[in-house]
């Protein structure tokens, strides 16, 4: 089997995944996955699509994982590795959707706006 490769993105991290067939490992930008993300719910979140269909021994993930925060790279990997096992067998694509797996979510930092402190936030009004 050639590897496969896709692209996940969440929030202003890019993760680009190459899927191949092995033993299950999972590495990160040459580090390990629990080296990388050494919380366990950022770990679950990143082993879904495999552990849906059932495959977490027998597909080895590499990854490149650029720009955002841990959560937000955590997400792009798990949409990555979605995709690419879509790629692999399109029978997959049901269940990872019923999931929420296959939906890249679009939402995004909102820009700050001049005269605001934030985004939306405003100074304090005083009528006199």
């Amino acid at each position: 089997m050639q590897v496969i490769n896709a692209t996940g993105r969440r929030k202003s991290a890019v993760a680009r995944v190459y899927l191949h067939e092995g033993k299950g490992n999972i590495t990160i930008n040459g580090k390990d996955l629990k080296d990388y993300f050494p919380s366990e719910l950022l770990q679950y979140v990143v082993k879904q699509p495999l552990q849906i269909l059932d495959l977490l021994g027998n597909y080895d993930v590499k990854a490149n994982l650029d720009g955002g925060g841990i959560s937000g790279q955590a997400e792009a990997l798990r949409l990555g590795i979605a995709r690419s096992l879509v790629e692999v067998n399109a029978e997959y694509k049901p269940a990872l959707k019923a999931n929420g797996l296959m939906t890249r979510d679009p939402r995004e930092v909102e820009r700050k706006k001049p005269g605001q402190p934030k985004a939306r936030k405003k100074f304090q009004f005083s009528k006199r």
